[in-house]
């Protein structure tokens, strides 16, 4: 019952309730990202969602104009604190997770819920394995379990793991303690970037 109707709900009100307040750091991060470089303010990645639709989903652009997609060998997305590819308010905005702010405008859209496993990129959807399609059984979030523990450190198998636990386990309960230990984690700068150190392997809470 809750991962329905009552999650969509806490969503739409929470959503409402919080973007008055991310405004006021929301725009200057916006003139700053424009002011470095000139290009681009938002980064609106094609990505797939509950039942894997299709929707873009919006972040502030912390990387150069053009920058090419790199990605580690299981698949997940390279991040290196000397990563070349980013900005100098870029790192800023990972460091915070600031730049996953706008995906606030993707929970009132519907597309996306608070919390939930991370939207998957729409070029391997024809290759994940059976275990994997388990996410998409839910709305995606803009943190969810294994970003809670692992943050960007993780690898595809953890990945796969943690969102088949909370697909299993989702409850507001689940959903209350995932957005603390996130708000952990962020305070804490921990597990920023995966190719800075190695991942350990945790499931279940």
């Amino acid at each position: 019952m809750y991962r329905y109707g009552i999650k969509r709900f806490f969503d739409i009100v929470a959503s409402l309730c919080a973007l008055p307040f991310l405004l006021i750091i929301m725009i200057p991060v916006a003139i700053i990202i424009k002011l470095e470089d000139k290009g681009t303010v938002f980064y609106n990645a094609p990505r797939l969602g509950i039942e894997m639709k299709e929707f873009k989903m919006y972040k502030f652009r912390s990387m150069k104009v053009n920058a090419p997609d790199i990605r580690n060998e299981d698949g997940t997305t390279y991040n290196s604190k000397d990563d070349p590819r980013v900005t100098k308010i870029g790192k800023i905005l990972r460091k915070t997770s600031i730049d996953e702010l706008p995906q606030l405008l993707n929970v009132l859209k519907g597309d996306m819920s608070f919390v939930g496993p991370r939207p998957s990129p729409l070029g391997n959807k024809d290759i994940y394995p059976k275990e994997f399609l388990r996410k998409f059984e839910v709305r995606p979030g803009i943190t969810g379990y294994n970003q809670a523990v692992y943050r960007n450190n993780s690898t595809m198998d953890q990945r796969i793991k943690n969102d088949s636990f909370y697909v299993d386990n989702i409850s507001f309960t689940l959903d209350i303690k995932i957005i603390l230990m996130t708000i952990s984690s962020v305070l804490a700068s921990k597990n920023i970037n995966r190719n800075d150190s190695s991942s350990k392997e945790k499931v279940g809470m």
